[in-house]
């Protein structure tokens, strides 16, 4: 049994009191590894290291091509180690390899490249004043980054979190969801090899309220806080960092509409909208799990979409064929469960679909859901999707609209005048146009509602992971 211990001041450790907790393998529902259990003394430990590497240590004031260097080195070894990683997130969470061991290791190492590189070229404000002054700003580390991070993509969101706070020259202290612990340390292993001077990436393990995540989200030492999960825990951080005057970044829960227009090509609907609520067994705060079809297309695209559903492979998640596999964790899968078994007893139909095996639910289509039902106005978080018809396009913008959450949104159409005019109308920080999932680092990330506070990506990460400050010189004394 293999086990992963804490990361702090450059050496990987046990906890201070020898506590330790398993990781289980959803698939075989048996623990895989033994991870270090953090005190508070053992986070406040890290915090420390952090703080030092901060005030004393070389990496807030190296250049930004010196620690942007270290960052590609980081991103190499991301990429020579693509098997172990994914399969570390395999273990941990049941995605399946091809996708944990591809696109989510590929896009961990983009992480770690964009932002070394966007703080090497971003530009600062000059302002050239009338009264003999000139004004510049500069933009210089926060601090100590406190990161917490969700089980769901675990390599890929750590380094959503920690690229951008390293390359603008902070220290940062890691704290992995419990479901999903490996990858953490084992990233936290490769920046030391690639050069990371000690304290710089720290990594605790432990769970949220009572454990690792609150010690560290109340702590003295941080200055920021970067957390990805459900909203009822955005809400604690935030008061808790409020309270202490810590500036947070919130990415939060969702429940994506994904609207399919009557002049869709409906080829390209179904396929990106297996994709979006599908993938990662729907573990994805960005699902499309509301999805509206036209009503003059929908049994069409409703026949081709449960086929699509139904073709899937489902089974063992280390397999390179399967494309879903279980839930990440008995108490996950009990909440999903729920929800399955409840859908006839709210006015649903359940068109294909249902639990499997073990924790695997296959992928559901459910039709007839009433809109106030749980279904339509909770996120779910699994492979479950309910289908509405609508009429007018006035019709699908009041339902896409209707829920707390805005993380995202979906539509498809070839009318590229739709297409502008809709998205504009959408309460969502991401759409997505005849496509999902999509990124591009440069653009805002983020949501309204109870789907977060702030946005990450390109200079929204760099004003949140540094202290702006303006300098005003006189240069005429005349």
């Amino acid at each position: 049994m293999e086990f992963f211990g804490h990361v702090i001041d450059g050496e990987e450790a046990e906890s201070q009191d020898g506590a330790r907790f398993d990781t289980v393998d959803p698939w075989t529902r048996q623990a895989w590894g033994q991870v270090a259990l953090a005190s508070p003394d053992d986070v406040e430990r890290a915090v420390a290291a952090a703080r030092r590497a901060f005030d004393d240590g070389p990496w807030p004031r190296m250049g930004h091509a010196e620690r942007g260097r270290i960052l590609h080195r980081l991103a190499d070894l991301v990429e020579e180690h693509k098997r172990e990683l994914g399969m570390a997130d395999t273990r941990d969470m049941g995605k399946p390899v091809a996708q944990s061991s591809g696109n989510d290791v590929g896009r961990s190492a983009d992480n770690l490249r964009f932002f070394a590189d966007h703080a090497k070229l971003a530009a600062a404000d000059t302002l050239p004043m009338d009264s003999g002054h000139h004004a510049y700003s500069v933009y210089g580390p926060a601090g100590v980054a406190a990161a917490i991070a969700p089980w769901n993509f675990p390599l890929m969101l750590e380094t959503w979190k920690v690229a951008p706070a390293l390359a603008w020259g902070n220290t940062v202290v890691l704290k992995p969801a419990e479901d999903s612990p490996a990858s953490a340390t084992m990233l936290a292993r490769l920046a030391i090899e690639a050069g990371l001077p000690p304290g710089v990436l720290n990594v605790v393990h432990g769970y949220g309220p009572q454990s690792a995540g609150q010690a560290l989200t109340e702590s003295a030492g941080i200055d920021r806080v970067t957390f990805t999960g459900a909203s009822s825990t955005g809400r604690s951080i935030a008061r808790i960092a409020g309270g202490n005057l810590v500036p947070v970044s919130l990415e939060l829960g969702g429940k994506g509409a994904n609207v399919v227009f009557a002049d869709a090509e409906l080829g390209n609907a179904v396929d990106w909208s297996v994709r979006a609520i599908f993938t990662n067994a729907g573990q994805v705060c960005l699902a499309g799990s509301r999805l509206y079809v036209q009503r003059e297309v929908y049994d069409e695209f409703l026949d081709r979409f449960v086929a699509a559903a139904e073709a899937m492979v489902v089974g063992d998640p280390s397999e390179p064929e399967t494309r879903l596999g279980p839930l990440a964790s008995q108490s996950h899968y009990e909440k999903v469960r729920g929800y399955i078994e409840t859908i006839e007893s709210e006015g649903g139909r359940i068109r294909t679909g249902g639990l499997g095996s073990g924790w695997v639910v296959r992928p559901t289509v459910v039709t007839d859901m009433p809109q106030d039902a749980p279904h339509c106005r909770e996120e779910i978080f699994g492979p479950l999707v309910t289908v509405t018809p609508f009429d007018t396009e006035a019709d699908a913008i009041a339902l896409a609209n209707d829920t707390p959450y805005g993380l995202n949104a979906m539509l498809f159409t070839e009318n590229l005048s739709r297409a502008h005019r809709v998205s504009g109308m959408l309460r969502a920080g991401t759409v997505w146009v005849n496509c999902f999932f999509i990124r591009d680092l440069r653009a805002p990330f983020g949501g309204v509602g109870a789907s977060g506070l702030g946005r990450e990506g390109g200079e929204f990460s760099r004003d949140f992971f540094t202290e702006p400050k303006a300098v005003v010189m006189q240069i005429d004394r005349g």
